[in-house]
């Protein structure tokens, strides 16, 4: 007996109904042959290809902004920042007259009143998420939690006004986080060099003072790789 049995005579297997004939074909010969599948396409146009590999994870790092008053510090996350940067900007009053210094910035309109925050990755397997501080006297009870679990701190100096720096300079001593000096150059005002800053602030040999402009990118990229390197040296594991 031929012990062959058409798959259209076969009965149901465990409940599961026979699958049923395309139109047009004859029976048992199954579904017509379709065009051969093509290449899936990356729903995921622009993305590197460390995004793409999902066995590999990016070290996320966090980085502290600090310094005076208006000395830049928005401006230097919005820069370098690769998403729309978080900011918590407010209009200033009459209210702040007398505890706010426009002298030095006379066109600033708003402050940051909680934090700035923006993403950047730095290389393939390292994301920095930069968070700026509030400058003012009466916003520094945040630094606390802004600066909780950074590998480091950049504090802006304005040369016009170096002594708005010495908190954040005392700030980042006293609690042990490494930090580098970033001098905002703004235009109109006289160049310094790095070791007459470092001088004026006293600032200890070890600690990296760069010269930056914080609107530019490439300028607050090097400051940024200036901080992870000291960083790095100064806690390496």
């Amino acid at each position: 007996m031929d012990s062959a049995v058409s798959e259209a005579a076969a009965p149901a297997l465990a409940g599961i109904p026979a699958q049923p004939e395309a139109p047009g074909t004859a029976p048992g010969s199954g579904p017509a042959p379709g065009p051969a599948p093509g290449p899936v396409a990356d729903t995921e146009d622009g993305a590197q290809d460390w995004q793409l590999d999902h066995t590999r994870a990016p070290i996320a790092t966090k980085v502290v902004v600090a310094g005076g008053f208006g000395v830049g510090k928005t401006t230097f996350v919005r820069a370098v920042s690769e998403i729309t940067p978080l900011q918590t900007e407010a209009l200033m009053t009459q209210a702040s007259e007398e505890t706010d210094d426009l002298s030095a910035t006379p066109d600033k309109l708003t402050t940051t009143v909680a934090m700035d925050f923006g993403r950047i990755t730095l290389d393939d397997d390292l994301v920095l998420y930069v968070f700026g501080t509030p400058g003012q006297q009466r916003f520094w009870f945040m630094w606390d939690d802004l600066v909780r679990g950074a590998i480091g701190a950049i504090v802006l100096a304005d040369t016009r006004r170096l002594t708005d720096c010495f908190p954040a300079l005392d700030y980042f001593e006293s609690c042990g986080l490494p930090y580098i000096v970033a001098v905002n150059h703004f235009e109109g005002t006289e160049l310094f060099e790095a070791e007459d800053v470092r001088e004026a602030l006293t600032v200890p040999p070890h600690v990296p003072v760069v010269i930056m402009d914080a609107r530019k990118r490439y300028s607050v990229i090097e400051s940024l790789l200036a901080m992870v390197a000291h960083a790095l040296e100064a806690s390496p594991e």
